[in-house]
């Protein structure tokens, strides 16, 4: 990326919390089409692109994407790809006043900046979990969405399920007694992805814009598409990547915020090859009165406990599960009650256009005010885990006690250019 672009966004990215109070909210209204532009069309972003472009009151108006490999997928999936925008930089889309609201599914290290920059641009945000690629990132976001007015959706989709919601409801209501422990199970098989030799970046991609805030590195097919999730550089592991929607409906279950504690333990029993992050991992998060454990292994491929990925609570009287199947009660005495399965991802991404349009953020689903705090306990499982040692928490600043390493890694250093604004 030439020094002048770098430059550009610097700029930008600076004055972001400074110019929160003067970003507007959107010109979408009532009865409007909600113009929508999608940032990062692999896998997810194709996903967002097909689900929004599926609403009558919304319209995908562009695909953004450093690969033209990736944006040519994601106009298959619209219903007049002719009249969609292919872009390769975001500033482009960030520009353009007549753009309501993006969604983010990059690279989690692009995340934070890009809803930010898009937050200073006036424009409503969906970013793809996490939400950011430390903890630091997380509150700056929860910071400046709360400033701005606008409606930044997480995609933590279960918060958008009726079933998960009367399965809280369910709990907070005393339906198992007191619940002391509640146990995020992220158990598939995640095959290994080898070791890959250092080439040149596929023709027409650009790389240094797809590095953005993180270290200059050789391009490899290991640290490109999805496989990035397994580089601390890029991604969080699988506990950032898909163990986060288990966190999260733990932690809304339990009805916690940040813990006291952290311990955890994680490693390679599985991979041998560019993997960076755990394929086995094990975190115990202590509150006052309860317990939060989240269990991970990536080479399992078969159900435990009734669930590939799932929660479940334990309370006094019984216990509730909550897996891909549905939310189930078991009382004592055996007693059942099935409280209804998993709604659609559109759900979510429904919720988030009603926000958009009525603009009103405090109706959201998934808002970054309970994105963050989930995102953080994310954060703190890998933080455990690779300082190797329990990590004593003040809940209220964030911080952890005595461990200068720990909260070292509590954010990044980013490459020059790419740095993110400060808070005043």
């Amino acid at each position: 990326m030439p020094t002048s672009s770098r430059r550009t966004f610097l700029k930008t990215a600076g004055s972001v919390i400074s110019s929160l109070a003067l970003s507007g909210v959107s010109r979408a209204a009532q009865n409007d089409k909600v113009r929508h532009a999608v940032i990062g069309v692999g896998g997810q972003g194709r996903h967002h692109a097909q689900g929004f472009a599926s609403f009558d009151d919304c319209e995908v108006v562009a695909v953004c994407d450093i690969d033209p490999a990736q944006r040519a997928q994601a106009l298959k999936r619209l219903p007049e790809p002719e009249r969609v925008q292919q872009v390769d930089d975001f500033r482009r889309l960030l520009d353009d006043k007549t753009i309501d609201s993006v969604s983010i599914a990059t690279p989690d290290h692009w995340h934070t900046p890009l809803a930010l920059a898009a937050i200073q641009a006036g424009k409503h945000v969906y970013v793809e979990k996490p939400c950011s690629h430390n903890i630091h990132e997380a509150m700056l976001l929860k910071e400046a969405a709360a400033k701005s007015g606008l409606c930044v959706q997480h995609g933590t989709q279960a918060r958008s399920s009726a079933a998960i919601k009367q399965a809280v409801e369910f709990l907070r209501g005393g339906g198992i007694g007191k619940v002391r422990m509640a146990k995020a199970i992220n158990h598939q098989l995640r095959e290994p992805i080898g070791r890959a030799a250092e080439t040149d970046p596929p023709v027409g991609v650009n790389y240094d814009l797809w590095l953005g805030p993180a270290p200059v590195r050789p391009f490899t097919k290991n640290r490109w598409h999805y496989q990035w999730h397994w580089f601390w550089d890029y991604g969080c592991g699988d506990i950032g990547n898909d163990g986060i929607h288990q966190v999260d409906q733990a932690r809304w279950g339990l009805g916690v915020g940040l813990p006291n504690a952290v311990s955890a333990s994680g490693g390679q029993l599985f991979y041998d090859d560019d993997h960076e992050t755990p394929d086995t991992q094990v975190v115990t998060y202590e509150y006052d009165d309860c317990y939060l454990l989240y269990e991970m292994r990536l080479w399992t491929d078969y159900p435990l406990e009734g669930h590939d990925n799932g929660v479940i609570f334990y309370g006094d009287n019984g216990k509730l599960e909550i897996g891909r199947k549905g939310c189930d009660v078991i009382l004592k005495g055996g007693e059942t009650k099935h409280l209804g399965t998993y709604d659609d991802i559109k759900d979510h991404f429904r919720n988030f256009l009603d926000c958009v349009k009525a603009g009103t953020p405090e109706g959201l689903n998934g808002p970054i005010a309970e994105a963050a705090p989930s995102a953080a306990l994310c954060h703190l499982g890998n933080i455990a885990t690779r300082v190797g040692r329990r990590l004593r928490l003040d809940p209220q600043t964030g911080q952890c006690i005595d461990d200068p390493e720990a909260n070292k890694l509590f954010t990044r250093e980013y490459r020059k250019g790419y740095e993110l604004p400060q808070v005043a």
